[in-house]
């Protein structure tokens, strides 16, 4: 009886071991790949637009603070846009339809054509370092068409 209860002990042992370890391994690459969308938040420049101040205190922001838009305009030809909160769109979508973004032609002065010309991996990265963020803030003001004034402050482009 002792026997079969140690066999038994052994043998669920072994069928549980595999999964646990395929659970920790998936642990690892979610890490990483957080990582990675952090390094390339930082290193594509989404924070100069999409964090409040950052370009303006040398990216000495919290972290904590990141991708909650700025209610910073920019004006020109095209009408006035802001920085969207990124935090709140990631939290807003699945993988999926984040990743059908990556092809949308934005208004200026955002550079859709970088996150076109990312790999795949990349943009999803950044999309998960996003979920990990968490939402915050509030959402960016809207679209202003070119015949109308945006409030203050906002950087004006020639026309």
């Amino acid at each position: 009886m002792e026997d079969t209860m140690k066999r038994n002990v052994l043998l669920t042992s072994c069928m549980i071991a595999p999964l646990m370890l395929a659970g920790l391994e998936g642990q690892a690459r979610d890490r990483a790949s957080i990582r990675n969308g952090r390094y390339l938040v930082m290193i594509a420049g989404c924070n100069d637009c999409h964090t409040k101040g950052y370009a303006f205190a040398d990216g000495r922001i919290p972290e904590s603070q990141w991708l909650k838009g700025d209610d910073l305009g920019w004006n020109g030809p095209w009408g006035t846009t802001w920085p969207v909160n990124l935090r709140l769109l990631a939290s807003s979508m699945s993988e999926r339809e984040w990743m059908r973004t990556k092809y949308a032609k934005t208004r200026p002065p955002m550079p859709w054509y970088a996150l076109r010309d990312m790999t795949d991996r990349d943009f999803r990265d950044i999309y998960r370092y996003l979920r990990h963020l968490g939402p915050a803030g509030r959402p960016a003001p809207a679209f202003l068409p070119p015949d109308k004034i945006p409030p203050e402050p906002f950087v004006r482009y020639p026309r």
